[in-house]
Parts: structure tokens; sequence; C-alpha cells
């Protein structure tokens, strides 16, 4: 199979590319190795999928929310299937540069769409977010529960990427997948996450910012368990039949939770970067932060129904891969 990978040089499209490519797949990869987090970490990603043996690899530095550029750069070359990973991320980030939302978020997302409907494609697979689901109260967070109070622009944009890929899939019978995907982690994780923000104060003994006091749930998911999620979607379009999908949708077009269906506290969360780092935090303890959520929580039952997805990774398991990945990373 020939697969178009946006943000390729992300964290999550760096391991699926990687996965794709391991069991042969070609991959065009699209990536504009913007400064949201410092590029030489993207750069890194995109020369470790330069060493890879098998599969194929084509990597185009562009912003896919430049249609015309992106038009230009894909003419000639074929795929079968797209997975739409790009996108302007961070809840906190939203709130201070909304328009860098709307332009990759949604005009982003439209391209992609418009590049899927031109080109007839057999299946497009995209990012959503557990942030949709805002404070929800209903735990855990099913995808046929409403998502209509989002409570930041973040979340908002990916609610309303969901909204047109379903117009999409209505109008032009698009197979389309949405995947919510659940505080994904582990090696070649992003610097504005929390478990590399706390990795790197502990090793240099700053204090970590505790946000609600410490009360917060995550459903922390790794990197691993995401990729199997994923492929297995892209393996499995949507059938075109009229029946109701997950998510609701009689078009052909999915939504499903990709997490670890495990939330766990975030003192639970520290004490485990503790152990891994060899020494103590420095508890900074705040109160809540704006556009937070206090608790995600993944019922995955939908995806484990229809295509078998387990996930099997423990934080006491996944955290530590990445504390080790981060030494050697930063050569401590």
């Amino acid at each position: 199979m020939k697969v178009l990978v946006t943000g390729a040089a992300g964290f999550i499209g760096h391991a699926l590319t990687r996965a794709l490519m391991a069991r042969g797949d070609e991959v065009i990869g699209i990536d504009n190795l913007n400064p949201y987090y410092d590029p030489a970490l993207k750069h890194a990603r995109v020369a470790d999928l330069a060493g890879i043996a098998t599969g194929a690899f084509d990597f185009l530095p562009l912003d896919f929310a430049d249609y015309p550029g992106l038009v230009a750069a894909l003419e000639g070359r074929a795929f079968d299937a797209i997975v739409h990973l790009g996108a302007q991320a961070g809840v906190r980030y939203s709130i201070d540069n909304p328009h860098a939302y709307v332009q990759s978020n949604l005009v982003g997302h439209l391209n992609i769409l418009e590049l899927a409907r031109a080109r007839g494609t057999g299946h497009c697979v995209y990012a959503s977010s557990s942030s949709v689901y805002g404070n929800s109260t209903k735990s855990p967070f099913s995808v046929d529960t409403r998502v209509d109070h989002p409570v930041s622009l973040y979340a908002a944009t990916k609610k309303a990427d969901e909204l047109m890929s379903e117009t999409y899939a209505h109008l032009y019978r698009l197979p389309m997948t949405g995947l919510r995907f659940f505080t994904v982690y582990g090696p070649w994780g992003r610097p504005d996450m929390a478990l590399w923000k706390f990795t790197r104060a502990i090793l240099q003994d700053q204090p970590i910012d505790v946000y609600n006091h410490g009360d917060m749930r995550r459903d922390f998911t790794y990197i691993d368990d995401i990729i199997a999620g994923v492929i297995a979607v892209l393996d499995h379009p949507p059938a075109d039949d009229g029946a109701a999908k997950p998510g609701g949708s009689i078009s052909p077009h999915a939504v499903y939770n990709i997490g670890n269906n495990q939330p766990e506290p975030l003192g639970r969360m520290i004490d485990v970067v503790e152990a891994a780092c060899g020494k103590p935090a420095i508890r900074n303890l705040l109160p809540m932060q704006p556009g937070d959520v206090h608790e995600t929580y993944a019922d995955i039952s939908a995806i484990q129904t229809d295509l078998g997805y387990a996930p099997t990774t423990s934080i006491d398991t996944g955290i530590p891969r990445f504390v080790d990945w981060y030494r050697t990373y930063h050569q401590l």
C-alpha cells in the first residue's frame, strides 16, 4: 500500500511511518516542520525514518494549509490512502494563538478532504482528540456521547474536523475514520507534553508545575498501542452500507476512541516518573489552567468490537521506556 501521512515529522506521524515502512508500505510524508516546539526534534525524526531499510519514504516539507502548494507537490504522486495527523497541537497554546488553529486545523483539514475527493482516495483516516469531550460528566467517554461543549478552541477545531469529514463522507461517499486520541506518550514524544516536561525538570532538579493541585486523571496511552490501533483502522475502511457506524453516521464515516481505557491519577504518574528518573520531583501545586479538563477516560468498546484493539502497555512499563529514550536522545 502507498499511504500519504501528514504530520510525518510529528510524534504519532513518525511512529506510524516507521510501522508502515516496517511492513513494506510506501509512505509519502508531509510536514511543515513548524517551530511550535524545537524543529530539531522533527528533523531528527525525519532522519530516523530515512535510515529504515524496508518500505520507502518520500518526504515533502510543505504546509498542507497551502492548497495550491499541496496539489503541486503531489502532482504525479499516487497514493491509496491518507492518514491525516498533521495539526496545530496543544490545548493551552490555542488560547493565545487562535489563528494558528483555524489555519492548520480547519483550512488544512478542508484541504486534505478536497485532496481526497479529487483523488478518489480509498480511505482517509484523520486525527481528532479526546479534548472534544470537554468536561463531560459521563465517564468513560463514549463516541456516541454528544460533544457540543468544548472548553478550548483546539477542541472546537477537532470537533469541526469531524463535522466536515461527515459532510464529505455523505456528499462524496468518501470512506472516513476519525480517531480521538487519548494522552499519547512514549519515545520520540512531544516537548510540550507533561511527561517530557516532568522528566526534564526532575533530571535538572527543577520544580514541576502540577495543576489543579494534582487532582487530575489522564488515560495515558503508549505510542505502540496507538499505532496498532491506527493501522487496524487504516486497513478497515468503513463500509458504505447505510448501517450506523461508531459515532452515529450512516455514511461511510466512523469515529473511534483510541485510549488505554485506564485513567491514572496525575500524582501516580509523577511517582512513576520519579522512580524512572531515580530522584524525587519538586512539586509546585497550582490551580486548574483555563481550557484544561479534570479527567479523560476512553470507552474503547467500539474499536475493540470492530477491530480487536487491545492496548497492553501500562504507565509502569511505558514511562520508564520514555525516560530511557530521553536520556539517550539528550546523551545524559
